[in-house]
Order: structure tokens, then C-alpha cells, then sequence
């Protein structure tokens, strides 16, 4: 099954967008494959700020957030995987959702799924009931 959290972080963004609010994102900066400007990093973690006007070329995919923006004047290329957010929400009002760090230990270590048992076979006619 796939994750949940780009779905919810995509719905959230387009939200705030629609709202007319400032979109912010909170980043592992120290998880895998993410690169950020790391002079903005504070305690392992950086806040973007994903508005329309702050972003070119924003792509949110399942597996991966990119975009350029302007960090002090200079461009820079910003690549960050879904895992590695950890929360969205809207500046003005604070309104939108963490995400726990426990589930990014949990999506990287998840054991493969399991396939469930077939179902039983059942002998004998189908037992149907009119509920009214």
C-alpha cells in the first residue's frame, strides 16, 4: 500500500493555496536524499516557504518534492523526499498537520506486505437475507 502523507501533504498545500494563505513546510533536513541550503538549517530541520510566488517549478509526487527557489539572492535547486516532510501548515493561522517522526522509522523499515490467505470456500448454498 502506498503512503498517505503525499496525498495529505498535496491536499494541504492546494488548501492553503486556495485559502489565500502562506503555505510552510517543516523538513528532515537530515533525512536521506534531501537537499536544502544548509546554512538555514536549525536543529536538523529547515521551514520552507512553498507559496507560488517563492517556488518555480514545484513538482509534489509520491516519492519526491522538487523545486528552485532564492535562498539570500542566490538560486538553488531544492530536492526533498515525501518521507522527509514532517509537517504543512498555513502561516497566518497555524491551521494544518504534523507528521510524527516514529512514521518516517516505520515507512523506511516497514516490513513487505504480506499477501492475506485466500478465503475458505464455502459448501452449500449462498444464505441471503431482505434486511427492511
Amino acid at each position: 500500500m502506498t503512503s498517505i502523507r503525499p496525498y495529505l501533504v498535496r491536499a494541504l498545500h492546494e488548501w492553503i493555496i486556495d485559502n489565500d494563505l502562506t503555505p510552510y513546510a517543516v523538513i528532515d533536513a537530515e533525512a536521506q536524499g534531501t537537499e536544502v541550503p544548509l546554512q538555514y538549517v536549525q536543529e536538523g530541520r529547515i521551514t520552507l516557504n512553498l507559496t507560488p510566488s517563492a517556488v518555480q517549478d514545484l513538482a509534489m509526487g509520491n516519492e519526491w518534492i522538487t523545486f528552485r527557489a532564492r535562498f539570500s539572492g542566490k538560486a538553488m535547486g531544492v530536492r526533498l523526499p515525501i518521507r522527509s516532510v514532517l509537517a504543512i501548515y498555513a502561516k497566518e493561522n497555524g491551521q494544518g498537520m504534523n507528521f510524527a517522526p516514529e512514521e518516517l522509522a516505520e515507512e523506511e523499515n516497514a516490513p513487505p506486505p504480506t499477501h492475506p490467505a485466500p478465503p475458505v470456500p464455502r459448501s452449500g448454498r449462498p444464505n441471503l437475507k431482505i434486511v427492511k
